[in-house]
């Protein structure tokens, strides 16, 4: 979250009116929503700034969203991504949660069901963060009962690497 404890969200859709309709009301309601109409915007947008969940449409010009969405996975591991599309398959959907989507939704979708997909996917990467540090924790605590103090620095730069 950031310094206004909102989510960030990174909302990707070639539809701007679409766009800038949902992002208004998705700031409404305290959400903090960086938009982009191409993959190309996204990926930059997510170089600049870190996110909490993303939610992006299927159909996209350039780099299409399942295409996206495995770009945003390789580079930010506990990014959660919720795809939208209007023209839904059970193909596309097999295949987005196979790349790591964390939810999937048709349009038309009812925004309270966004809202709620959104706050899962939250807690989705908030559990999965945590996990992951006190796996670390426990990998510190481990290693300053028998490393030397140069080790153990070695080990959390080593540590802080994976992370990024």
């Amino acid at each position: 979250m950031n310094e206004k404890n909102m989510i960030n969200l990174l909302f990707v859709d070639d539809e701007e009116k679409f766009l800038k309709s949902v992002s208004k009301r998705l700031e409404l309601k305290n959400f903090d929503v960086t938009t982009a109409v191409t993959g190309e915007e996204a990926i930059t947008a997510a170089e600049k700034k870190l996110f909490d969940v993303a939610i992006l449409d299927l159909q996209l010009p350039g780099i299409d969203g399942a295409g996206l969405l495995k770009i945003l996975k390789e580079k930010h591991k506990y990014l959660e991504i919720i795809m939208l599309t209007g023209h839904g398959s059970v193909n596309s959907a097999v295949e987005c949660t196979k790349l790591g989507a964390f939810d999937y939704l048709e349009k038309p979708f009812d925004f309270e069901k966004l809202i709620n997909a959104i706050k899962e996917a939250y807690k989705a990467r908030l559990q999965k963060k945590f996990e992951h540090s006190a796996k670390q924790t426990e990998e510190i605590q481990k290693l300053s009962m028998c490393e030397s103090p140069f080790d153990i620095l070695k080990e959390l730069a080593r540590l802080d690497n994976e992370e990024k």
